[in-house]
């Protein structure tokens, strides 16, 4: 199966890592230029040197994935099985590079998206095809979880469809119905603004609220650090997203989040969030 992905970011090059890894898949990366295409490349190629640094795979092995791995702009796509977009998270974005895909690849091509907390129904409006949500998590390649989310007019069976390839590609798929947010960012990311309320108020430092939260709740990572990693764009862009859609002010974003992005204080991309990682 030949898989094309939508975006050669961070979450990109992660998706289409774990697709180039495994039997049976290769992956045309795809970006806006050439240039963003095969940097999500050289990410891929960097997480390969790791690996086989620590024996956990072997140089022919990370060669092999390399070669299964083609980048280029939309219409290298056009013999592609299964579309992953992985665009900004901004729906007429989403809506515009499908339109504009219909015209390039097969009548059987699936369409996914990877939105985390779109409309799967609304983007996939006025297609030919019907849309199906598979929101991966972040690092892609690592992380088990595929959301799988049906659209109004989502059929059963490409639900089945995804979710079994999600299986093959050693995820673990969870289905999911068309709400904002779905289900991790729902309850995920209000955790991460009420934790930017916590501070905002003053009642602990960044620190503290982080080691409360992983001591008290058993948490791996803390709510800050954690939304440092997510980048507190993406934060914001989903309390928006699940605030416009509810219409229910508890999940008004924080003012602080909005201030650090109005700075440009994203989190761990940037160098600087809640936390400075310029140390």
């Amino acid at each position: 199966m030949k898989v094309g992905v939508i975006g050669a970011g961070t979450m990109g090059s992660g998706i289409a890592q774990a697709f180039a890894m495994t039997d049976g898949y290769e992956v045309a990366l795809c970006d806006i230029k050439q240039e963003f295409a095969d940097g999500g490349k050289a990410k891929i190629q960097k997480n390969m040197d790791f690996l086989v640094g620590k024996e956990k795979i072997t140089k022919e092995q990370a060669d092999g994935i390399m070669a299964k791995i083609t980048t280029g702009l939309n219409a290298i796509c056009a013999d592609c099985d299964l579309i992953i977009e992985v665009a900004l998270e901004d729906l007429e974005i989403k809506k515009n590079i499908f339109k504009e895909l219909q015209g390039i690849v097969k009548k059987d091509c699936i369409f996914a998206s990877n939105t985390s907390s779109l409309s799967i129904t609304k983007i996939g409006e006025g297609l030919d095809r019907p849309m199906i949500g598979m929101h991966f998590f972040n690092p892609a390649d690592r992380m088990k979880l595929v959301e799988v989310i049906k659209g109004a007019n989502t059929p059963d069976d490409l639900v089945e469809k995804i979710k079994s390839i999600a299986t093959e590609i050693g995820k673990t798929p969870v289905e999911v119905k068309e709400a904002p947010g779905f289900v991790v960012n729902r309850i995920l990311i209000p955790m991460i603004n009420e934790a930017v309320n916590v501070l905002d108020a003053g009642t602990a430092s960044a620190e503290d609220i982080d080691t409360a939260m992983q001591l008290g709740a058993s948490h791996p990572m803390g709510p800050l650090h954690l939304g440092d990693l997510i980048g507190l764009d993406i934060c914001l862009a989903i309390m928006e997203v699940i605030h416009k859609e509810t219409g229910d002010d508890k999940y008004a974003p924080a003012p602080l989040l909005k201030k650090m992005v109005a700075e440009k204080k994203l989190g761990r991309k940037t160098g600087a969030g809640f936390f400075d990682y310029n140390k």
